[in-house]
């Protein structure tokens, strides 16, 4: 495992913050052709620049006053772990000294990057250890977005990041508006230029964001975090169960417009003598059955923290073969 420390800049108002109409009418007001806006996106989105100095053909004298009154980059450090199997996990730091995680996974010649859209969380989840730290505060798009520029420059000879998978720190769901205004520069083509297959925003089961989400004029891949077959083990896994129980999120989930050929992903993490057993496998797929989806079973990764054990490589194997009988 080798670990790297790099150290950006300080908290400023933050460039990546803007949209193209934000960036056009900063631009102006500061005295400047609106044409400056789209070379400031183009530096910041395609070229991924992480210095002042490499924005060559703005005017030398705008690019000391924007040094002085914004920042590239949202974070003031940030290091990365890189395992064995080049999984890398990127610690970032905050202008306000918070701190935020994101793992970019090897996938062949490309790799998908996990994203963090909360510093901590505030659902609880009796599975994940960020529950434990508490709700700090919404991540703004800007540091979002710089969470993909900063691995993107950091990989940038050896492979590229293909597939964005909002599922890191915190719900995206609870920051709904920062989270959307973040997807759409992940689309734009003035921004990173994703196609909307290439992106998944991962919930816990957050009705009112999914319906909205379904109705914004966009469409991108979807992923609930499933875990249990009945309310009873949900929300003592889940309390956020509580306030939208399983049949309301299946009926939104059916209500969810996905296009021809693509599905909803149910996450199931696999809990030791929990929610493993043959008769839970037979139930998820009654629930399941009438809606296009795929299900991804998911080892506990058990800290000592957790409550929890990983099941048996045979009890996995079984859950599986249960499903894939049930269709």
């Amino acid at each position: 495992m080798r670990i790297r420390v790099k150290r950006t800049m300080e908290g400023k108002p933050l460039l990546l913050d803007y949209s193209l109409a934000e960036m056009r009418e900063f631009v102006t007001a500061s005295g400047h052709p609106a044409y400056r806006a789209d070379q400031i996106l183009e530096w910041l989105y395609r070229k991924q620049v992480a210095s002042w100095d490499e924005l060559t053909n703005l005017p030398k004298a705008w690019r000391e006053t924007l040094r002085e009154s914004h920042a590239l980059t949202p974070f003031r450090s940030y290091s990365v772990r890189i395992s064995t199997d080049q999984t890398r996990k990127y610690l970032f730091e905050l202008h306000d000294g918070t701190r935020i995680e994101s793992v970019a996974i090897p996938m062949k010649q490309h790799y998908t990057l996990c994203l963090s859209t909360q510093v901590g969380c505030a659902l609880r989840c009796g599975f994940c250890l960020t529950g434990k730290q508490g709700f700090r505060r919404n991540l703004s798009s800007g540091e979002i977005l710089g969470q993909i520029l900063t691995v993107q420059r950091d990989l940038r000879s050896e492979a590229r990041i293909s597939n964005l998978v909002l599922m890191g720190m915190g719900e995206p769901l609870l920051n709904y508006d920062h989270t959307v205004k973040a997807i759409r520069m992940m689309l734009a083509e003035h921004g990173c230029n994703f196609s909307n297959r290439k992106l998944t925003l991962s919930t816990a089961g957050i009705l009112p964001g999914i319906t909205a989400l379904g109705q914004e004029d966009f469409t991108i891949n979807l992923a609930v975090s499933l875990n249990a077959p009945t309310d009873e083990l949900r929300t003592r896994l889940m309390p956020v169960n509580t306030l939208y129980p399983l049949a309301q999120l299946l009926e939104a989930c059916r209500a969810y417009p996905l296009p021809e050929r693509r599905r909803i992903t149910f996450e199931y993490v696999l809990l030791d003598g929990f929610n493993d057993t043959p008769g839970h496998a037979r139930t998820i797929a009654s629930l399941l059955r009438g809606i296009r989806c795929k299900i991804n079973l998911i080892p506990l990764n058990a800290p000592s923290q957790l409550p929890f054990r990983p099941s048996s490589e045979a009890a996995m194997l079984r859950f599986q073969e249960i499903l894939a009988k049930q269709g």
